[in-house]
């Protein structure tokens, strides 16, 4: 093919019209692009107002110290509050905000009044386990709703979290637990993969005897398959079934700054040492809120929305959970 083939192959100007009825009733328009242009802080300011803010920001963008930005850096939230409890206290704890599917064909189907209960036990136990805010979380787990509620009880108490795909190797896993300086790690016994169980466990132990993992205190460990030959470590292993579900089911969530670090994502490593990607709170989920709702126009009281990605990556960070 020559380069003047190719030349041509890289302009398109062909337009393809929506449904007239999908365009009629979308939730943002072409005019969303002029407002942005027009105003491009003021664009992001409106859009942060998506979100619940305990102290609302008066300041969209600080870009004083480039090319650090900071959004919203004045306003305090709570992630957790914002995907969960608002939704209760606004009448809707009885619609389902989790439709689970199971490799084996078990399901579950949890309402975000059980997930806020959930959420909250979760974040009880990890108290209990002596997570503050500020201290890091590994999470290495099969995609079941325990994983999205840890998630969501590390955000709570403003603990980052530091999700590392499950077939990740232990030696992967290690790197990423000594860069992060993770205290607690989350997992599972094991997961489905191909209709069969794949142990989880065997590789946090091994990811545990790296040098520079010493100071993980304590393993929450969540029974999925039912493995009953992993390893146990008294003082350090806890079963999720024994510390969580005697949790209180309430807990009040603290609100943090929009700067404070909400979790960190690792590259692949494939080109080198892996680099953790820290995101910080207010300017995260005030992107996330708008293009869920933007680009994949979505109608709550008739959608269901199905994401393909793991949350070990950022799409099912931002889009599951």
């Amino acid at each position: 093919m020559s380069n003047e083939s190719l030349a041509n192959l890289l302009k398109e100007e062909r337009r393809f019209a929506p449904p007239s009825d999908l365009a009629a009733h979308a939730n943002v328009t072409a005019a969303a692009y002029e407002q942005a242009a027009a105003d491009r802080l003021g664009f992001w300011a409106e859009q942060a107002r998506r979100l619940s803010w305990e102290t609302a920001p008066t300041q969209t963008l600080d870009w004083s110290d480039a090319p650090f930005a900071k959004w919203f850096a004045d306003g305090r939230l709570n992630v957790a509050y914002n995907c969960v409890d608002r939704h209760v206290e606004n009448g809707l704890g009885d619609r389902v905000a989790i439709h689970f599917e199971g490799e084996p064909g078990d399901s579950r189907a949890i309402t975000y009044a059980e997930l806020q209960r959930e959420v909250s036990k979760a974040a009880n136990a990890l108290v209990e386990l002596g997570v503050q805010a500020g201290d890091r979380v590994a999470i290495y787990m099969p995609m079941i709703p325990e994983t999205v509620i840890a998630m969501l009880a590390c955000a709570r108490l403003g603990a980052p979290h530091s999700v590392v795909f499950g077939g990740f190797s232990a030696d992967a896993l290690a790197t990423r637990i000594n860069d992060a300086d993770a205290r607690v790690v989350i997992t599972a016994d094991g997961g489905y993969r191909r209709g069969k169980p794949s142990a989880l466990k065997p590789a946090v132990d091994e990811a545990l005897t790296r040098p520079g993992t010493e100071e993980v205190r304590s393993v929450l460990v969540v029974r999925r398959t039912g493995q009953e030959d992993i390893a146990w470590h008294e003082g350090r292993d806890v079963w999720w079934h024994d510390l969580v579900e005697r949790q209180s089911e309430t807990h009040a969530p603290e609100a943090f700054d929009a700067e404070h670090p909400l979790f960190i994502l690792y590259t692949s490593g494939t080109t080198g040492k892996p680099k953790g990607i820290l995101h910080t709170t207010g300017g995260y989920l005030t992107q996330v809120s708008y293009t869920h709702h933007a680009v994949f126009d979505l109608k709550p009281e008739t959608d269901v929305y199905w994401c393909t990605a793991d949350v070990g990556w950022v799409t099912g960070h931002s889009y599951i959970t």
